[in-house]
């Protein structure tokens, strides 16, 4: 099984079907907040959570990607996982959200720093995209922070709520990742 152990005591792990309660309770109790910028956190369901969780456990069965908890103190704070491998370009995409009371410690950065670690060192990978509105400045800030180039701006490029949000991409390719993140 995969996960890391990330400074302060964050937990980085593969999430389960005994996660559904929780989880679903972690984004009712932030659905302000993230709806902002997830076009799926306004309306989500203890049903639509269940049915995440478990295309996660797909998705790693298929060796497409994962997605984990991010656990802080034996809670689920977020999640931070891989939207899919693309195997013959050598390129995934990170997505990541983590609730309201649990930003500004350096958490998702250090969660981000670990996937793409995994990314380039563990498959082998050549890029990894970020991909964040261009008005969500927590999101942006982690891509970064952790040295990602931005490269451009996709126009409108996801409906969230009744508004369409362009998307800045940043890209972060494998000979350009900064060594001193590996230890």
């Amino acid at each position: 099984m995969v996960g890391f152990e990330l400074a302060g005591g964050v937990q980085l792990r593969l999430l389960t079907d005994h996660d559904v309660e929780e989880l679903h309770a972690l984004v009712t109790g932030n659905r302000d907040h993230l709806a902002r910028w997830l076009p799926w956190a306004a309306r989500q369901t203890v049903a639509d959570t269940r049915a995440f969780v478990r295309m996660t456990r797909r998705q790693f069965a298929e060796n497409n990607g994962f997605q984990m908890a991010i656990v802080q103190a034996g809670r689920i704070v977020g999640v931070v996982g891989y939207h899919s491998i693309s195997w013959p370009n050598r390129s995934t995409t990170i997505g990541y959200w983590l609730a309201e009371e649990a930003q500004g410690r350096g958490t998702m950065t250090s969660a981000v720093r670990a996937l793409v670690d995994h990314a380039f060192d563990t498959w082998g990978l050549n890029r990894v995209e970020i991909r964040a509105a261009v008005e969500n400045a927590r999101s942006r800030a982690v891509a970064e922070r952790l040295g990602f180039r931005e490269e451009g701006t996709l126009r409108q490029a996801e409906r969230v709520g009744e508004r369409f949000v362009d998307h800045v991409v940043y890209g972060m390719l494998v000979g350009d990742w900064p060594r001193l993140s590996r230890g």
